[in-house]
């Protein structure tokens, strides 16, 4: 079957194929951007994949003052898990450890709904009996008692079973530099989509892998038809002039979430060509047997 071209890239006519997760999304917020950043940052480390991190997390979006519940700079963090349990134990883990140690943070849900997750029920406890409980409209918040003040942090977060996980694309190039280069334009489109985060180190992962191995017990291994440096050695699925493979991973609230950034990752690399890009994009898939969401490269081109 022949590739698609557009604008001098060759796309791959099939599909990324995504799985459902849970998710959930809290605000963090700090007396100035850079500390309700770094809360964020520290507390999305160590997240890029359930395999072996329980939980995919990110920053998804930096939210101004007068868009914050106590009025303050804020950041949007996305955290998903493939069960409600692991979820659970990971929010409440990640935001003792790392937002409520943080200097003059405060955490809010962001996500309606009749499923909760507890964050400052579970928090609370911290108090040591000098937490106070607070109610403002619809809201139930916990006063939590720190060396710097106080701690506030809103008793549960909404949960989310429809969102999505595992959205790819697979971004071949001449070079690492080329290859680089065109990732990181597509994630700069991507980071302007709400609702979707991409979970690897700076968006981009090396290591793609697949299902299995050659080893008992290890659930995933390199995706060796995608390594150049096997090609002529396993059965491999590069052509001659792509020298280097990075993947970008999607998670999202929604489908739709996952899609646009998809769409708008594509947009990006097919806008700057192969000469200082991309040469070929393709998307990971297992045949439509491991997840219902397929996103379809064709559907997706600008």
């Amino acid at each position: 079957m022949r590739p698609m071209i557009s604008n001098g890239v060759r796309i791959d006519e099939t599909f990324a194929e995504a799985f459902p997760m849970r998710g959930t999304a809290i605000i963090l917020t700090a007396p100035n951007l850079k500390w309700a950043r770094q809360a964020a940052t520290t507390m999305t480390g160590f997240a890029t994949s359930v395999i072996g991190c329980g939980v995919e997390a990110g920053i998804d979006r930096e939210i101004p003052a007068d868009q914050t519940p106590d009025g303050r700079p804020g950041v949007r963090v996305l955290l998903f898990s493939m069960s409600t349990d692991m979820l659970q134990t990971q929010l409440v883990n990640r935001a003792g450890q790392c937002v409520l140690t943080s200097p003059g943070s405060a955490c809010f849900a962001d996500l309606e709904g009749p499923d909760r997750l507890a964050i400052g029920d579970s928090l609370r406890y911290f108090g040591d009996g000098w937490q106070i409980s607070k109610k403002f409209l619809d809201r139930h918040f916990w006063r939590i008692p720190c060396m710097d003040g106080e701690f506030l942090c809103e008793a549960t977060t909404g949960l989310t079973k429809k969102a999505v996980g595992g959205g790819n694309l697979l971004i071949m190039g001449a070079n690492f530099t080329t290859t680089l280069n065109a990732a990181e334009h597509a994630i700069e489109a991507m980071n302007g989509v709400d609702g979707a985060i991409m979970p690897f180190p700076g968006g981009i992962v090396r290591s793609g892998s697949k299902v299995g191995s050659k080893y008992a017990g290890v659930p995933a291994s390199t995706n060796d038809a995608y390594c150049p440096t096997l090609r002529g050695i396993t059965k491999s699925a590069l052509d001659e002039d792509i020298g280097c493979v990075l993947e970008i991973v999607i998670d999202g609230l929604t489908e739709a979430a996952v899609a646009e950034a998809m769409r708008a990752g594509l947009a990006a690399i097919v806008k700057l060509g192969p000469k200082d890009g991309a040469v070929r994009v393709g998307a990971g898939n297992y045949g439509g047997k491991l997840g219902p969401f397929h996103f379809h490269l064709k559907d997706l081109l600008p």
